[in-house]
């Protein structure tokens, strides 16, 4: 147990310690100091000493100034030491704890008793020294393995989960005052320190409150080798810094800084993030209220002289306004408030600034867009409304039959179910300049005003070649592929399907450039009629289009389409076509075929965005059903 000449010992070597901590002497006047006590110690003279000190340092590989240091407290406290074993153990105690951490070195495992003036020596080191610590001796097997751990010395801070500290932690095993602990990262740590003498700090949670068990509070463990033990400190997260941290998060991931003015001291105060935002050196202080003002945009007065009017009524302004920082113009948004004395008076003024130039630049550039699509829409909408109208002049469709020299027509135009969609598609049903009868559907490529009026060149061309110059399917392809190509190159190209009927012989003559065939259904047998090769009208200069023959029989249906009635992005140009062919099949299948009318109604197309025409003729004898 320690004496009482002991307790005074350790109290005057804290005494010390604290003053040469708060003194600071400069590095001249502790080597002088040390110097003194050394020769009146030794006997020697000044300079002698001083050349001593030297060559301590030099051998120990420390400055002059940290020797003397430690000459000075083994000088002081000499003489009143009564046990130097007492003294060796205090002043390494209080080294390790105050000392920073020094690089790891190879120690040899320790396993001699552990003295018992040093446990004592230590635990009223700590009893003096503020901090959570706990001063460890590792227990081992008969195989030097460890086991366990026995404290040996605690602060008076530090609490087990019962709530026992200090004193009564003393003597117990580690295990049983912190069973959470043993196995884990600190354990290792403490093994690890005793292995090799080398300092460590490890992340951990602190020992639980006895008020509150289910609070963690984040720390971390330093370890240090002290004497045969082990110095275990908890080193508690400062719940002020970690609260600061926060908030300079939230400023810079808001954009956003905070000020405070202070009418009655004329004080103003900022955040680092608003320095940031006005591009202001924190060095130069916050700016003058004046300075500050200048930097709003003359257009933005208005809005600065309601938010004042607001504020002097008392209300919290939030105003977004320019500024024109070095040479940009930010959005800065400002919300402020104040605290007032008894008469509404404002005392002190918070403001929270709030960059949001990005935003206001994004907005702007997006009520931008608006304006040029309502503007685009605007004048598409009258495009669709010009085009329709040209469709209709252009492409009349009869409410009845179109009687034909041994056939009657019928047809059937589904419009796109956009209006913006306006198509190209177009068809011709007439009798020719020899007498045959000329039957035509088309599709212009594209949509809205240009492919109607492409449409409309097309099929009054071909109504005037018809009757001018030829009848055959192939050369009339060839003729409006030239007047196509020759026009302008912004009217692109097109398709179409052109047969001739030859109303003495029966026989039908078709061609086609780019366009699907036509149908031929007799007594619920659907076929396509065969197809030759021809490229799309418009796409080369000498294109060349041949002609293919069938015979069309009293009853037989002849159906020409456009693409809208088979083709669609979700399948196939055969999935498309196979329930028109089932449609055509069942509805001539009957011994009384319905009228073209009402067959052409029972199709239905496979593409609702795009114009469908449909073309149907049936041969008839004189003047009978159709």
């Amino acid at each position: 147990m320690a004496t009482e000449a002991d307790h005074g010992y350790l109290q005057r070597l804290a005494e010390l310690e604290a003053q040469v901590s708060e003194a600071r002497l400069g590095p001249d006047v502790v080597c002088e100091r040390a110097a003194g006590l050394l020769a009146g110690r030794i006997g020697c003279r000044i300079d002698e000493a001083h050349a001593h000190l030297r060559l301590l340092a030099g051998q120990q590989g420390k400055d002059l100034a940290s020797v003397a240091s430690g000459a000075i407290a083994v000088l002081e406290t000499q003489r009143s030491t009564p046990s130097r074993t007492l003294h060796r153990s205090a002043e390494e105690a209080l080294r390790v704890i105050h000392a920073p951490p020094a690089p790891r070195r190879h120690r040899p495992p320790q396993h001699a008793p552990v003295p018992q003036d040093w446990a004592a020596v230590v635990q009223q080191v700590l009893d003096a020294v503020p901090g959570e610590h706990l001063a460890l001796t590792a227990l081992r097997d008969d195989g030097g393995r460890i086991i366990d751990y026995r404290i040996v010395a605690a602060g008076r801070t530090v609490t087990d989960r019962s709530g026992r500290s200090g004193p009564q932690l003393i003597g117990r095993r580690v295990s049983d005052v912190y069973p959470a602990i043993a196995g884990g990262p600190v354990w290792q740590a403490w093994a690890e320190t005793l292995a090799d003498g080398g300092h460590r700090q490890v992340a951990a949670v602190a020992p639980p409150d006895p008020h509150n068990a289910h609070a963690e509070r984040p720390l971390s463990v330093r370890v240090q080798p002290v004497g045969p033990g082990l110095l275990n400190t908890w080193v508690r997260v400062d719940e002020q810094t970690r609260l600061a941290e926060r908030i300079a998060q939230t400023e810079r991931l808001g954009n956003l800084g905070w000020g405070e003015w202070d009418l009655v001291t004329d004080a103003t105060e900022w955040s680092d993030e608003l320095y940031r935002i006005y591009e202001r050196d924190p060095a130069d202080g916050p700016l003058p209220r004046e300075e500050s003002d200048a930097l709003g945009l003359p257009e933005d007065e208005p809005l600065r002289r309601q938010a004042t009017e607001a504020f002097g009524r008392g209300e919290t302004v939030d105003l977004t306004a320019r500024a024109a920082i070095n040479g940009k113009i930010k959005y800065l948004r400002a919300v402020i408030d104040a605290v007032r004395d008894a008469e509404g008076r404002p005392v002190k003024i918070y403001g929270i600034i709030q960059d949001v130039t990005a935003r206001e630049t994004s907005r702007l550039k997006l009520a931008d867009v608006q304006q040029q699509l309502r503007e685009h829409q605007q004048s598409l909408a009258a495009e669709h409304r010009l085009a329709a109208q040209l469709q209709h002049i252009v492409l009349p469709i009869p409410d009845a039959p179109i009687e034909l020299r041994g056939l009657r027509a019928a047809v059937r135009y589904l419009p796109a179910e956009q209006a913006s969609r306006v198509g190209g598609d177009w068809y011709h049903a007439a009798a020719a300049g020899d007498g045959s009868i000329v039957l035509a559907v088309g599709d212009v490529a594209g949509h809205g005003l240009q492919a109607a009026a492409t449409m409309g060149q097309l099929r009054h061309a071909l109504a005037a070649l018809a009757i001018t110059t030829t009848s055959d399917p192939g050369e009339l392809l060839a003729h409006l592929n030239r007047l196509l190509y020759a026009g302008d190159p912004e009217t692109g190209t097109a398709t179409a399907a052109i047969v001739r009927y030859d109303p003495d012989a029966h026989v039908l003559t078709w061609a086609q450039a780019g366009h699907p065939a036509p149908l031929q259904a007799r007594a619920g047998t659907v076929t396509e009629l065969s197809r030759r090769p021809g490229p799309l009208l418009g796409a080369l200069h000498d294109a060349e289009y041949h002609a293919s023959t069938t015979r069309l029989e009293a009853g037989d249906v002849l159906l020409l389409y456009t693409d809208g009635l088979i083709e669609h992005r979700s399948h196939s140009l055969e999935e498309g076509l196979a329930p028109v062919l089932a449609a055509l099949s069942r509805l001539t299948a009957g011994a009384e075929p319905p009228p073209l009318q009402d067959l052409l109604g029972e199709l239905r197309r496979a593409n609702p965005d795009d114009d469908t025409c449909l073309l149907a003729v049936r041969r008839h004898p004189g003047a009978g059903r159709a």
